[in-house]
């Protein structure tokens, strides 16, 4: 029912009655439409409630344009739980006064009647105003007010001064008061929005050749030997594939073939064999207490260790025989394969969620548990939407509730109304369509798309490259586009990732045409030589560490929401900034990029002034984070860009907010 001062649409404000989502120290903004009949002014606030039942302060909404009746207000929620938030509006009268006031008053319009009234609704409000906030300065403007042997515009001019003003601007008088209802929000861990991904397969590091160059795989000690290099890099989540049995049958050999030899390795995503299924390790890996040291190095180098959970059988796993029920049966009798038209997995069986939905769920639960109770806090789902969506709204909302610390990251590429069904289900984060957005235009539109409505519910992680996709940018644009995906990937999104090898630049296809890698790991071993990369300079490590190291410098960039793309007149530069935080902690990052890994490219970048928080012909010093170079730049500003240059064909900047405006760059 609309209240006697309508506050609607209320954003963000999901339709089905799930509560929006945040995470600790997030920024996001409240929207609501505020009028009332005729002529009154009107005012608005949002108030948060935490966990607990307990009100925050207000927060006061503004219009976003005179005229619109849209009020916004940013709030930033502290703590995790289950919070709420609504807009209480009222007629201020006060500020429907002093309109009329301004206008009567020098007009000669009934001025002792005007004053009159004014001074009635300041003695009303002066007693919500506390005495050491200025409640004497609003009732002396009352008693002048009523002082009829000074001037009208006098008088009116001690009701408007700046200690009257700014007391009832912080308690104003509230006529009419109208509260709406409460929306919920959700607030989670920060790692939910912000993190940088570094995903590795244990068996190929520490991968050795014997005499004849046969390959033995690495386990989880040597895959942990790793982790230092992994952690210098500034990574926070190291992200392991499967690591349970593989089956046998129908195993893939190398480059997806359908034959395998006694020594080929197959796809970790074939899970189960004698050995066990999606509570056991694979044997060559090690043991559980290996893979307690794996997750006890990474903790102790600050990291968290996400592991693959992949809702899928081999033809040797335990399920096969004990739960037949649980999986598709075809008209021979057979069960059905795995299928991504116009790929086919003849080494998997998918599940059948319709037959046994809640044995599916309770067993789903007990392995999330399982390997939760190990230190795994973090799960990568594997093709969750190829189940359906109230499975995952079932099993994450069990989860959430006795432990709301646990992720979930979903890997779906696929239609996007299902990826938003995924994210309201209870995913945390989801793989995206970053990988095949390549043009100025296209990450334009793309990124206002995530950063609008869907954000209150939707966060990206926006992985450069996975061991299934390999896009033709990188294949043909070499160590350039390599830069500037990982450039744009970290300051467009809070949460990225690398697969490994990007940092080598791997770039060769299975085949003209093909996004599969050739020599894929996910068939075969494959040791890299870190070391001698590293001798070389053949390797990006040094560009991805400055780009981790400036996501933790700067808040901005922790940031979904606060994105806005500036003016280049040319298409293959792309210029946008980020920001966070008020006044002397205000943060913002401003990145420009070649998007071209094959030309210079030259541009004027017209930046948006107001946006930033600057006058139209302010100048300001800005710092290159990338190079630690400073440039004095204002409204339209001249960039040239080679794709050869180090460390990457961008600039990406920090306004120093400290310095003077119009002041020396050093």
């Amino acid at each position: 029912m609309i209240g006697r001062i309508p506050v609607l649409d209320i954003r963000p404000r999901l339709d089905d009655g799930r509560p929006a989502k945040a995470v600790t120290g997030e920024t996001f903004a409240v929207s609501a439409t505020v009028f009332r009949e005729g002529h009154g002014a009107v005012a608005a606030d949002v108030v948060l409630t935490d966990p607990a039942g307990h009100p925050g302060p207000r927060i006061p909404m503004t219009e976003l344009r005179p005229g619109t009746d849209r009020f916004t207000a940013e709030v930033a929620p502290d703590a995790e739980g289950r919070w709420s938030y609504t807009v209480e509006a009222w007629a201020d009268p006060v500020t429907t006064w002093r309109r009329a006031a301004a206008a009567r008053i020098p007009a000669g319009s009934d001025p002792e009647l005007t004053l009159r009234e004014g001074a009635d609704l300041l003695l009303r409000a002066a007693d919500g105003v506390p005495k050491d906030a200025g409640r004497e300065a609003v009732l002396a403007a009352a008693d002048a007010l009523r002082d009829t042997t000074a001037p009208p515009a006098a008088r009116l001019a001690a009701a408007t001064a700046p200690a009257v003003t700014e007391a009832l601007t912080r308690h104003p008088l509230r006529d009419l008061r109208t509260v709406a209802e409460p929306l919920p929000l959700l607030v989670e861990r920060r790692r939910a929005l912000y993190g940088s991904w570094y995903e590795l397969f244990p068996r190929s590091e520490g991968a050795t050749a014997g005499p004849d160059g046969t390959l033995t795989g690495g386990t989880l000690r040597t895959a942990a030997d790793r982790l230092p290099a992994v952690a210098a890099m500034g990574f926070d989540v190291v992200y392991l594939p499967p690591v349970h049995p593989i089956g046998t049958t129908h195993r893939k050999g190398p480059n997806n073939s359908l034959t395998a030899g006694p020594q080929d390795v197959g796809s970790p995503w074939a899970i189960g064999s004698a050995d066990g299924g999606h509570d056991a390790l694979h044997p060559e890996l090690g043991t559980f207490e290996d893979f307690d040291h794996f997750v006890r190095t990474a903790r102790d180098l600050r990291m968290e260790v996400a592991l693959d959970f992949a809702l899928q059988c081999s033809p040797d796993h335990p399920w096969i025989t004990r739960h037949p029920e649980w999986f598709r049966h075809r008209a021979d009798g057979s069960l059905a394969c795995a299928e991504n038209p116009p790929k086919t997995y003849q080494d998997i069986h998918p599940l059948d969620f319709d037959t046994d939905f809640r044995g599916l769920v309770r067993e789903t639960e007990r392995l999330l548990r399982f390997w939760m109770a190990k230190g795994v806090r973090i799960f990568r789902v594997d093709n969750p939407h190829t189940k359906p969506v109230h499975f995952w709204e079932t099993v994450l909302g069990a989860v959430g509730r006795t432990d709301p610390d646990v992720l979930f990251l979903a890997e779906a590429f696929t239609r996007p109304a299902m990826v938003h069904a995924l994210a309201r289900a209870g995913f945390q984060q989801s793989y995206t369509y970053f990988t095949w957005r390549n043009t100025k235009r296209e990450l334009i539109d793309y990124l206002t798309e995530l950063t609008g409505e869907g954000a209150a519910y939707l966060r990206p992680n926006f992985f450069v490259n996975t061991p299934d996709i390999l896009h033709g940018y990188l294949q043909e644009g070499g160590r350039p586009a390599f830069a500037v995906r990982a450039v744009l990937a970290a300051t467009l999104s809070p949460s990225w990732g690398v697969y490994a090898g990007y940092e080598l630049c791997e770039a060769e296809p299975a085949e003209p045409g093909s996004e599969e890698y050739r020599d894929s790991e996910k068939y075969q071993l494959r040791p890299r030589d870190w070391e001698s990369a590293a001798r070389s300079g053949k390797t990006l490590a040094p560009l991805l560490t400055t780009l981790n190291r400036v996501r933790r410098r700067h808040p901005a960039l922790q940031q979904l929401r606060r994105l806005h793309f500036h003016g280049t007149d040319n298409d293959a530069v792309l210029a946008y900034s980020k920001h966070a935080g008020h006044g002397r902690t205000a943060d913002t990052v401003l990145t420009v990029v070649n998007l071209d890994p094959h030309h210079t490219q030259e541009a004027t970048v017209s930046l948006d002034m107001p946006e930033l928080g600057l006058g139209r012909d302010d100048s300001f010093p800005v710092r290159d984070e990338l190079t630690g170079d400073t440039y004095h730049w204002g409204r339209d500003n001249y960039v040239r860009l080679d794709p050869g240059q180090s460390p990457a064909p961008a600039h990406v900047l920090s306004l120093r907010p400290s310095s003077p405006i119009g002041g020396s760059p050093n």
